[in-house]
């Protein structure tokens, strides 16, 4: 996944507005389904629990059909990028030990998924102004170009292939 320029500003009103729109969705679709059903098989006991957890599972797949079937909308574009790139660095990070270890030994693939999780993460919180890390990050960064510069390298987000996490 290349890392891409995205507008801070729709970003975050595209995703409010998908955010109403699941929840209102959720809120409507299963109360609307539940007391259909409960109006069609009423229960003598009067606990309609399971109508009520129908009406909600039916709800979210739905949500999560129109979700995943307008992903490539416009609209969308980043949204799902933003998505795409979470899971892309929660890989990443998942591996970090393994990764900081073999790029102390100069592992280029280590250092090049490194500098990669860096650069999304440093987008990523941007857009989301959580930017009380940014130092953190800031000190992990010079910490690998100290070491792609020992090993003479030169690191390009660009270049971070999801493959090469398969080696670690």
């Amino acid at each position: 996944m290349q890392l891409i320029e995205i507008n801070k500003a729709r970003y975050r009103t595209n995703l409010n507005q998908v955010i109403f729109a699941c929840i209102a969705s959720l809120v409507i679709g299963s109360l609307g389904i539940a007391q259909l059903l409960i109006g069609l098989f009423p229960d003598e006991s009067g606990s309609h629990f399971h109508w009520n957890l129908l009406g909600v599972v039916l709800t979210c797949i739905t949500i999560a059909w129109t979700l995943n079937k307008y992903r490539t909308h416009d609209f969308m574009k980043e949204v799902v990028y933003v998505w795409e790139l979470k899971q892309s660095l929660n890989k990443i990070n998942r591996k970090m030990l393994k990764l900081k270890v073999a790029a102390k030994t100069g592992d280029v693939n280590a250092m090049l998924a490194m500098h990669y999780c860096y650069a999304g993460s440093r987008q990523l919180w941007k857009l989301d102004d959580n930017t009380i890390v940014m130092d953190e990050l800031a000190i992990q960064q010079v910490e690998l170009d100290t070491l792609a510069k020992q090993y003479n390298l030169t690191l390009n987000a660009d270049d971070y292939d999801p493959v090469i996490l398969k080696n670690f």
